[in-house]
């Protein structure tokens, strides 16, 4: 008999768990962020999105960047990102991101995107101009990229960002394939995943990565094969996080997934090969990132030094 996971009724929704609480940002260091971001007219996932983490990263300088614009093509559901016609490139952005990277000293950034099904090649002329950029300002930075699905594009648009050299590619497959009509209707699974297995073909020595939200209707089951399915496609990093609805018009949160099942998700992925897994309530694809591949980066030059 098929496991299926058991749903919050709607009544419960409204008063969270003590695991996913919270603080309001507050520090210094966050206000000095927010400050950097609005100087040089950038847009972050962390605000758009409404992160649950960005009082911590931002207080530790770290944010992730949104280029191309606020405004999204597609309508997904879950996401808190405005849906609409977007405005015009910024030809400064990727300028203004690499300026802002060097005032903030980063070690790692990540660079992520609104869907542009209006261009011809979806924005990735501005993620390569954006991974140029910050090499020039900031040659130490490893710079790990989230990009859309790129879908009924032509494939040399993924290929120009793989050719600019990221350290980590993302693409999130976000949910589980039955539930990608609900929650994804603009997107279709497989092509997804195609996606980072081209990816991974391009260039075999970069390091993809993916992540899903869980909460979402799933079974354990669906899970464990999005895991499958994403290893067949050489996927190296997993993230899994906890869905929260951004307001009453999102798609509701089905059930709030309890720590010991992330950790049960968690060895499940590592036993799977994944050679770095973040599994948590608050995890998110940009949540300590910089330091997940720091540490990831120590175990192979180790690695490399013992042999």
């Amino acid at each position: 008999m098929v496991e299926i996971l058991n749903r919050t009724t709607a009544n419960n929704l409204t008063r969270k768990p003590p695991w996913i609480r919270v603080r309001a940002p507050s520090s210094e260091g966050y206000h000095t962020t927010r400050k950097l971001m609005r100087a040089k007219s950038l847009n972050t996932v962390c605000e758009e999105a409404a992160c649950p983490n960005i009082g911590e990263c931002w207080s530790q300088g770290h944010a992730t960047v949104m280029i191309l614009g606020d405004t999204c093509t597609r309508a997904c559901t879950f996401c808190n990102v405005k849906t609409g016609l977007p405005r015009a490139i910024d030809p400064k952005e990727p300028v203004h991101l690499a300026e802002a990277l060097a005032e903030l000293g980063l070690k790692h950034i990540v660079i992520t995107s609104v869907d542009r099904d209006d261009l011809v090649d979806g924005g990735a002329i501005q993620f390569v101009r954006s991974i140029q950029e910050i090499r020039k300002a900031s040659p130490d930075t490893t710079i790990e990229i989230l990009t859309p699905d790129f879908l009924r594009k032509p494939f040399d648009a993924i290929a120009s960002i793989v050719d600019a050299g990221p350290d980590v590619y993302n693409h999130n497959l976000e949910t589980v394939p039955r539930l990608y009509r609900s929650v994804r209707p603009g997107a279709r699974y497989f092509h997804s995943l195609r996606l980072l297995d081209r990816v991974k073909e391009r260039d075999p020595r970069l390091f993809t990565k993916s992540g899903i939200m869980v909460g979402l209707g799933e079974e354990k089951r669906e899970v464990y094969q999005v895991m499958d399915d994403m290893r067949s496609a050489g996927v190296d990093f997993l993230t899994i996080g906890q869905y929260l609805q951004p307001t009453p018009r999102h798609h509701p949160v089905e059930r709030y997934v309890e720590p010991k099942e992330f950790e049960d998700y968690a060895r499940m992925a590592r036993a799977k090969g994944f050679l770095m897994v973040s599994a948590s309530p608050l995890t998110r694809s940009s949540y300590l990132a910089g330091d997940d591949f720091a540490k990831l980066q120590a175990a192979r030059n180790a690695s490399l030094a013992a042999e």
